[in-house]
Protein backbone atom coordinates (compact mmCIF):
# COMPACT_ATOMS: atom_id res chain seq x y z
CA UNK A 1 0.00 0.00 0.00
CA UNK A 2 0.77 3.45 -0.37
CA UNK A 3 2.90 5.44 2.48
CA UNK A 4 1.37 9.44 2.26
CA UNK A 5 2.99 11.98 4.92
CA UNK A 6 0.65 14.63 6.11
CA UNK A 7 1.21 17.38 3.36
CA UNK A 8 0.25 14.65 0.77
CA UNK A 9 -2.86 13.63 2.94
CA UNK A 10 -4.04 17.32 2.61
CA UNK A 11 -3.85 17.51 -0.81
CA UNK A 12 -5.59 13.60 -0.69
CA UNK A 13 -8.23 15.30 1.40
CA UNK A 14 -9.08 17.95 -0.92
CA UNK A 15 -9.24 15.37 -4.19
CA UNK A 16 -11.07 13.06 -1.97
CA UNK A 17 -13.80 15.38 -1.09
CA UNK A 18 -13.73 17.21 -4.42
CA UNK A 19 -12.96 14.73 -7.35
CA UNK A 20 -11.08 15.45 -9.91
CA UNK A 21 -9.19 18.83 -10.06
CA UNK A 22 -6.64 20.73 -12.05
CA UNK A 23 -3.12 21.58 -9.83
CA UNK A 24 -3.75 25.25 -10.42
CA UNK A 25 -7.12 24.55 -9.19
CA UNK A 26 -5.76 22.71 -5.91
CA UNK A 27 -3.23 25.22 -5.69
CA UNK A 28 -5.67 28.26 -5.02
CA UNK A 29 -7.65 25.70 -2.69
CA UNK A 30 -4.64 25.23 -0.84
CA UNK A 31 -3.44 28.51 -0.66
CA UNK A 32 -6.54 29.52 0.78
CA UNK A 33 -7.20 26.85 3.38
CA UNK A 34 -3.40 26.15 4.41
CA UNK A 35 -1.68 29.46 3.17
CA UNK A 36 0.50 27.14 0.83
CA UNK A 37 1.91 28.55 -2.33
CA UNK A 38 2.06 27.40 -5.46
CA UNK A 39 5.52 25.66 -5.76
CA UNK A 40 4.59 23.65 -2.20
CA UNK A 41 1.37 22.11 -4.00
CA UNK A 42 2.88 21.63 -7.00
CA UNK A 43 5.55 19.81 -5.51
CA UNK A 44 3.14 17.66 -3.30
CA UNK A 45 1.15 16.79 -6.11
CA UNK A 46 4.34 15.15 -8.05
CA UNK A 47 5.12 13.02 -4.88
CA UNK A 48 1.47 12.27 -4.93
CA UNK A 49 1.90 11.17 -9.19
CA UNK A 50 4.90 9.52 -8.59
CA UNK A 51 3.67 7.14 -5.40
CA UNK A 52 0.88 6.26 -7.62
CA UNK A 53 -2.05 8.06 -5.19
CA UNK A 54 -3.01 10.23 -8.15
CA UNK A 55 -2.85 10.03 -12.08
CA UNK A 56 -2.16 12.87 -14.32
CA UNK A 57 -4.36 13.70 -16.96
CA UNK A 58 -3.78 15.80 -20.00
CA UNK A 59 -5.03 18.98 -21.23
CA UNK A 60 -4.90 21.11 -18.42
CA UNK A 61 -3.40 19.14 -15.86
CA UNK A 62 -5.97 17.41 -13.93
CA UNK A 63 -5.21 15.24 -11.06
CA UNK A 64 -7.22 12.42 -10.55
CA UNK A 65 -7.19 10.48 -7.11
CA UNK A 66 -6.45 6.83 -7.72
CA UNK A 67 -6.70 5.60 -4.29
CA UNK A 68 -9.55 5.35 -1.73
CA UNK A 69 -9.63 7.44 1.30
CA UNK A 70 -10.42 3.99 2.82
CA UNK A 71 -7.61 2.28 1.75
CA UNK A 72 -4.89 4.83 3.37
CA UNK A 73 -7.26 5.12 6.47
CA UNK A 74 -6.58 1.39 7.06
CA UNK A 75 -3.10 0.79 5.94
CA UNK A 76 -2.11 3.86 7.73
CA UNK A 77 -3.73 3.07 10.71
CA UNK A 78 -2.55 -0.41 10.97
CA UNK A 79 1.10 1.56 10.83
CA UNK A 80 0.31 3.20 13.85
CA UNK A 81 -0.93 0.92 15.11
CA UNK A 82 1.91 -1.45 14.71
CA UNK A 83 4.27 1.44 15.56
CA UNK A 84 3.14 2.90 18.68
CA UNK A 85 0.76 0.10 20.22
CA UNK A 86 2.47 -2.98 19.17
CA UNK A 87 -0.20 -4.18 16.64
CA UNK A 88 -2.81 -4.29 19.43
CA UNK A 89 -6.00 -2.30 18.63
CA UNK A 90 -7.33 -3.36 22.25
CA UNK A 91 -3.89 -1.30 24.00
CA UNK A 92 -4.89 1.80 21.44
CA UNK A 93 -8.33 1.31 22.65
CA UNK A 94 -7.50 1.11 26.47
CA UNK A 95 -5.68 4.27 26.31
CA UNK A 96 -7.40 6.18 24.13
CA UNK A 97 -10.83 5.92 26.60
CA UNK A 98 -8.02 6.82 29.48
CA UNK A 99 -7.47 9.57 28.10
CA UNK A 100 -10.86 11.12 26.51
CA UNK A 101 -13.84 10.55 28.57
CA UNK A 102 -16.53 10.12 26.49
CA UNK A 103 -20.22 11.64 27.01
CA UNK A 104 -23.07 8.86 27.58
CA UNK A 105 -24.37 9.05 23.63
CA UNK A 106 -20.72 8.16 22.56
CA UNK A 107 -20.78 5.62 25.17
CA UNK A 108 -24.01 4.23 23.78
CA UNK A 109 -23.04 4.54 20.39
CA UNK A 110 -19.69 2.43 21.40
CA UNK A 111 -21.48 -0.25 22.51
CA UNK A 112 -23.84 -0.42 19.53
CA UNK A 113 -20.60 -0.97 17.48
CA UNK A 114 -19.59 -3.08 19.70
CA UNK A 115 -22.66 -5.09 19.60
CA UNK A 116 -22.88 -4.99 15.80
CA UNK A 117 -18.73 -6.17 15.29
CA UNK A 118 -19.85 -9.26 17.66
CA UNK A 119 -22.58 -10.05 15.45
CA UNK A 120 -20.42 -9.55 12.44
CA UNK A 121 -17.90 -12.19 14.04
CA UNK A 122 -20.83 -14.88 14.21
Amino acid sequence: MIKLYDSEIKVMNLLWEKGSMKAADIAKEMERRIDWNKNTTYTVIKKCVSKGAIERREPGFVCVPVVEKIDIQRSQTKEFLQKVFDGSSLNFLSFFLSQHKLNKKELDELEQLIEEYKEEEQ
